[in-house]
């Protein structure tokens, strides 16, 4: 069936929804984005896909967050795992510049950073590289309609499986009900990944290495409860 028409369709291109920009930055804000995004962008033309490679220094393995939002966790995780080099793909630019800001003190050596859609790099990504994939509070696109637009599908699930290395880990987080029941129906339905909840707390409670960030604390506020889902694969 084809999808339907979108005024976000570049001829030739992928369809991408979402924002690129939002309000204006400040002037400290783009001058991060200006001075320090050039040295930890994701190569243009890396020598090699596998992105334990494109880092300064070796890193045990390499994790991704697709969507990173303000980058808090990003940040919080890459202060936490020295060892672990962190890749955050985020195409709105007012949340680049937010990470830009977390690690602005730190020495973060251990991040790089896709400000753009994230699917033709993890589409380019050799099978076992990543230890790790996050996405955290996608957005829900809550329409009927606009379900075909959700990041979570039975495809990008296949893909996430094939780039995790064995026993690597999935994590997803959302508070909207209706997606919870879309996200379980299709990563369950994956014979190669194992959920690892068992009880109502498993994924009512964070692990002690997963920070809140804006977005959840935001949720929290206005009565949403979130959800933290673990797969592993097999």
């Amino acid at each position: 069936m084809p999808q339907p028409r979108d005024p976000g369709r570049v001829p030739g291109d992928r369809l991408f929804f979402g924002r690129r920009k939002g309000r204006p930055l400040r002037a400290n804000m783009q001058a991060l984005l200006d001075d320090r995004l050039p040295e930890l962008a994701v190569p243009a033309e890396p020598a090699s896909a596998d992105p334990k490679t494109w880092f300064a220094r070796p890193v045990r393995a390499a994790w991704l967050e697709v969507g990173f939002g303000g980058g808090e966790h990003l940040a919080w995780q890459a202060r936490s795992n020295p060892d672990v080099g962190i890749v955050g793909a985020e195409p709105f630019m007012n949340g680049v510049a937010s990470l830009l800001r977390h690690l602005e003190n730190d020495e973060s050596d251990n991040v790089r950073i896709l400000a753009d859609d994230a699917r033709p790099m993890i589409d380019a990504m050799p099978a076992g590289s990543l230890e790790r994939v996050f996405v955290l509070h996608p957005d829900p696109w809550p329409k009927r309609r606009h379900h075909f637009r959700r990041l979570i599908q039975h495809a990008s699930i296949a893909r996430f499986h094939d780039l995790l290395v064995p026993g690597g880990e999935l994590r997803i987080a959302t508070d909207d009900v209706a997606y919870l029941h879309w996200i379980l129906a299709r990563v369950t339905a994956h014979p190669g990944l194992r959920w690892t909840g068992g009880r109502l707390a498993d994924w009512r409670t964070r692990a002690e290495d997963w920070p809140e960030t804006r977005y959840e604390a935001k949720a929290r506020r206005e009565g949403r409860e979130p959800a933290y889902l673990r797969f592993v694969k097999a």
